[in-house]
């Protein structure tokens, strides 16, 4: 149901800390050109803890409308309650999204047992007009969803796949194994994709995407076509960048990267801090040594 690259959209802000709808335009219309086979609005790199629900609401309508018909638009609707996910859920397809994104919720961590996951997921398929990927980020949730519970999970036929961003290789080949043919495993965590993918994987929503669009797909389309060689050769290529616009740099390092290379990425929501002057030019070098700058 779900394949190629996509990558968790950085959300640009004005001067005046409001979502900048021109830029977020403009940016699309760059990715436009690339390859990639659709758009995730809100997710961790777009900074989805720090925009308000109708946000988050306008910018999948924003990217709807700029994107192509064929492009698919996913949301990152998860909330810490099932309630508030629900009712996101509903919001942003309403706006244009055909699929829901929920991060495991994880506040309340120590409960968040199969049972309470597997209901909450269920839950909100149950009420979602549009399928429902689930999303494991354990370096930000610090709550890492078994493979067996996926599994679990996946038997709801409105649960769809799963971005899976924990980088655990041999956990991606649970998942191959215990989750259904037609669920979909999409790799989220850019040094992990090319292996993800000669596993099995459906696809990647990569951060690394925002500034190596058309490397992404070609390391994609490589292993569809059975040329491994090619496609370690340019995922090798663009591993420096990957790391600094995730674990490195973070958020901060990504929108950096975006704007030295001609899109729009601004300075990111209080209270986290724009890369400085020093990152900035770290990131200059590696994009220089890549090829991609």
């Amino acid at each position: 149901m779900i394949r190629g690259v996509y990558p968790p959209i950085a959300t640009p802000f004005d001067d005046q800390g409001s979502l900048d709808a021109d830029a977020l335009v403009a940016n699309v219309d760059k990715w436009e050109t690339t390859g990639l086979s659709g758009y995730v609005v809100a997710g961790s790199n777009g900074e989805s803890v720090l925009l308000e629900d109708e946000e988050i609401v306008r910018a999948v309508e924003i990217v709807r409308k700029a994107a192509a018909p064929e492009r698919r638009v996913i949301a990152g609707v998860g909330r810490q309650s099932t309630a508030a996910t629900i009712a996101l859920t509903k919001a942003t397809a309403a706006a244009g999204s055909q699929f829901a994104l929920v991060m495991t919720p994880s506040f309340y961590s120590g409960e968040m047992t199969a049972e309470a996951l597997t209901r909450h997921y269920w839950a909100i398929a149950d009420a979602s007009p549009v399928p429902v990927l689930v999303y494991n980020v354990p370096k930000f949730t610090n709550l890492n969803i078994a493979p067996a519970t996926v599994a679990r999970i996946a038997q709801h036929e409105n649960v769809v796949g799963i971005k899976d961003s924990a980088g655990d290789i041999p956990q991606v080949c649970d998942l191959v194994r215990l989750c259904p043919p037609e669920f979909d495993i999409l790799i989220g965590n850019g040094p992990a994709f090319l292996s993800g993918m000669q596993l099995g994987a459906s696809g990647g929503i990569l951060a690394v995407a925002n500034v190596a669009p058309r490397e992404c797909v070609q390391v994609y389309e490589h292993v569809l076509t059975g040329e491994h060689a090619k496609a370690r050769d340019i995922h090798l290529r663009t591993i420096e960048i990957g790391k600094a616009v995730t674990g490195r740099f973070g958020v901060a390092g990504l929108k950096a990267t975006l704007d030295l290379l001609g899109y729009t990425g601004g300075a990111p929501r209080p209270p986290v801090l724009p890369a400085s002057d020093e990152v900035r030019e770290t990131i200059r070098q590696i994009l220089v040594a890549d090829g991609l700058l």
